[in-house]
């Protein structure tokens, strides 16, 4: 028997691996995205200092282990079986919903999935455990911790809101003593600001979390706390000396040292806080299975099924090998993941100090929000004096360069502030062995500080604060989907047993195996997409005819595929056609939205190509547009099993999809030869598709007049015709517009 559970806790090994891959991929924004967007060091300095700092970390994390024992339920009222089942069940819960939320690029909450999945699995096994013994006299209840528990969730919604606030204020006051010129304030303020910082890190995360460190002594913890106050005064004084003498002698940026300290606290806070979320359960598991051994040994022939686990309730130091050898896993998987990236992406662009693409839409909830920040705005106007108000304007108004704006996505005193107020929030709750989400902290806190910092202005606070709010709404589902999925899985194996255990186990690690290549492939798509985009002011030409050519080919493909699949009423094929306008669509709005920064890059003798640029996509958005006007009704009205079209009308299409055809091949032969003396041809070939509708339009009337087509035929016929027209009258617009655009560029480039 006990050889089974000898497999079943090298499996609970071998998803603490898989946890550690995906759980340092979904954190890794915690502690990267200040330095990362700042970009406060190149990104291999950033990587090697939070590796150094999730390596210190990982010793400081020991204490945190009980969480996973006992902090969530009673052992000593379970079984030593069912407490391996309730670890089972969450090992395998929360590798599968860290991986799912890791490939979409959504950061979750380790510590908050880790709780609800400890809570579901315990949950279940009580209830089965109570189901099936009759004799049984406690209650669900019971067999769970609640006043922990309580104090766990509420500490890390608490966490939110604390997060968020302290974020905004710090971020406030600093803003207003350095302004966003604060190449000028650093040199009177910045080693203050740095001592302050840099020792308020250095008590939380050394004196507080000390206490936790397997390799400390007693004497060693007792005289660093009775020190505590010394220690701090000695610490904000050296380190100011330090750095103003550093700064006048090497001209050391001190606001970068910040950031890198920064980083590797927050770094080393993650891997004391969270290591518990990837190996606490394991080790539980271990602990369990050395108890059930001990007790074998001693008695032999003792039955997993009756041997209560009341050992796991005392405290245990966990072998500082395995925090280190965990440690190491996780730095591997900082370097070499490319999921951690994806994750980093969706904070940094919320926060981002300048404006650009929004990957959020709006929602009527945002609109609200600011609707109601905007007003409130203008009443505290009436209330605070103007000289107050310009003040304070001034010191919170951008320097705007254009290496900051493109390569930055905000600056050194934002990405200071973020890094030393989570560390300190995180650390403190580590002290106090409250596993808040490093997540929820770090987030809030930046999105606290870009919200002080007027981030999001009014051309992105609705965008910003629906992407904020998207992601909060993620994190509850993240503790719902991991209460349910673990106490199904933990009902599935209570009553399965140990092959129900194998199946799911390889199940999971089927599904990792799927989502790491769907994610390796829509990350390929997404670099190429992402290339396309890249247009300066030196291929502006070049990839703009290439833009056009491209999107004016696949519009003639998809045109006629359309009317294929309509004579054919095949409905299939006009969804998968209507996928492929979905996406022209959002290439287009792509390529329009990346205007402001393509336009922005262009040298001042070129500022007039801009114009000729914008109407080129407005022509190119317009002609996608048409084209969604025709594939829509269609799909509808073939799914609504509306009669088809008639022999004439056939016939009529069949003469329009050719000379379409025609005319966007001569178009593209015009554009890409630049054969701008061809354009009468063009015209001749508009001017005779333009008759045609008019003909044909009269046609459909008469039909309709003597009742040779039904309504719902007519209505899509005609929208078929006026949208077809407006594609013809685009497409001559859009070379119109692409030849003053090519034109131009070349006289100027000539010129010069």
């Amino acid at each position: 028997m006990e050889n089974i559970y000898i497999v079943l806790v090298g499996v609970l090994f071998i998803l603490a691996i898989s946890d550690l891959v995906v759980g340092v991929s979904n954190d890794a924004v915690n502690f990267l995205n200040s330095a990362v967007g700042s970009k406060a060091a190149p990104f291999k300095v950033i990587m090697l200092i939070a590796a150094l700092g999730i390596l210190f970390g990982t010793i400081f994390s020991s204490g945190m282990m009980e969480i996973a024992r006992k902090g969530i339920f009673h052992p000593q009222y379970f079984y030593f079986s069912e407490i391996m089942i309730i670890f089972l069940a969450v090992m395998v819960t929360d590798v599968l919903l860290l991986d799912m939320f890791n490939t979409f690029g959504l950061p979750t909450s380790t510590t908050v999935s880790i709780v609800f999945e400890l809570l579901g699995a315990a949950v279940a096994v009580a209830i089965y455990k109570i189901s099936t013994d009759p004799n049984g006299a406690m209650q669900v209840g019971e067999y769970i911790n609640s006043e922990k528990a309580l104090a766990i969730i509420a500490g890390i919604l608490l966490s939110v809101i604390i997060a968020f606030t302290i974020g905004a204020l710090v971020q406030y006051l600093v803003r207003i003593v350095f302004s966003f010129n604060y190449k000028k304030t650093l040199k009177n303020y910045g080693a203050i600001w740095g001592g302050i910082a840099i020792s308020a890190i250095t008590y939380f995360i050394l004196i507080k979390g000390v206490k936790g460190a397997a390799f400390m002594s007693d004497n060693i913890k007792e005289l660093i706390t009775e020190n505590t106050i010394f220690i701090l005064g000695i610490s904000f004084i050296g380190w100011t000396v330090l750095l103003q003498l550093l700064s006048w002698l090497f001209k050391l940026n001190i606001l970068k040292l910040i950031v890198l300290v920064g980083t590797f606290a927050l770094a080393m806070a993650f891997a004391g806080n969270d290591l518990v979320n990837f190996i606490g359960v394991p080790l539980a598991g271990l602990a369990s299975f050395n108890e059930f051994i001990k007790e074998l040994v001693a008695n032999p022939g003792t039955d997993p099924n009756s041997f209560l686990m009341t050992a796991l309730q005392g405290k245990t130091q966990t072998p500082t090998l395995l925090l280190i050898l965990a440690g190491l896993i996780m730095v591997i998987t900082l370097w070499f993941s490319r999921k951690a990236k994806g994750v980093m992406k969706t904070e940094i662009d919320l926060g981002r100090q300048n404006e650009g693409a929004e990957r959020f839409g709006s929602s009527a909830v945002s609109r609200s929000i600011v609707r109601s920040s905007l007003n409130l705005g203008k009443a505290v106007s009436y209330i605070i004096p103007n000289t107050v108000t310009n003040k304070i304007s001034k010191r919170f108004r951008p320097v705007e360069t254009l290496e900051d704006a493109d390569s930055k996505s905000f600056d050194l005193v934002r990405a200071s502030v973020n890094l030393v107020v989570a560390s300190i929030i995180i650390s403190f709750a580590t002290s106090l062995k409250l596993p808040l989400s490093t997540t929820y902290v770090t987030f809030m806190v930046a999105m606290g500080t870009s919200l002080a910092d007027k981030a999001w202005g009014r051309e992105s606070a609705v965008y910003r604060i629906t992407g904020v709010l998207s992601v909060i709404g993620g994190w509850f589902f993240t503790a719902f989907s991991a209460f349910v999925v673990a106490f199904l899985l933990a009902l599935l194996f209570s009553w399965g047993g140990f092959i129900t255990i194998g199946i799911m186990v390889i199940i999971a690690f089927f599904i990792i195996f799927k989502t790491q290549a769907f994610h390796k492939k829509r990350e390929e798509n997404q670099k190429a997409t992402e290339s396309s985009y890249e247009i300066t002011g030196d291929n502006i030409v070049e990839k703009c005819s290439t833009e056009v050519v491209d999107i004016l080919f696949d519009i003639s493909v998809i045109y006629k595929d359309i009317f294929q699949a309509l004579i054919n009423e095949d409905i299939k094929k006009l969804r998968e056609i209507n996928k492929r306008v979905d996406k022209i669509n959002k290439h287009t709005k792509r390529l329009k939205d990346n205007t402001y920064k393509t336009i922005h890059q262009l040298n001042e003798d070129l500022v007039e190509t801009g114009h000729f640029y914008v109407q080129v996509l407005d022509y190119l958005r317009e002609i996608a547009h048409c084209i969604t006007f025709i594939v829509q009704p269609s799909l509808e009205h073939v799914d609504n099993n509306h009669k088809g079209l008639i022999p004439e009308q056939i016939a009529e299409l069949n003469f329009i999809t050719k000379g379409i055809d025609d005319l966007i091949k001569i178009v593209n032969n015009v554009i890409k030869n630049d054969e701008f003396s061809d354009l009468i041809n063009v015209l001749h070939h508009q001017r005779t598709l333009l008759a045609a509708i008019e003909e044909y339009r009269k046609k459909q009337i008469r039909r309709i007049k003597y009742k040779e087509a039904g309504t719902k035929n007519s209505m899509l016929y005609i929208t078929i015709l006026a949208e077809t027209k407006n594609l013809l009258l685009n497409t001559i617009n859009l070379v119109k517009s692409q030849r003053d655009f090519i034109i131009y560029n070349n006289s100027k480039n000539d010129t010069n």
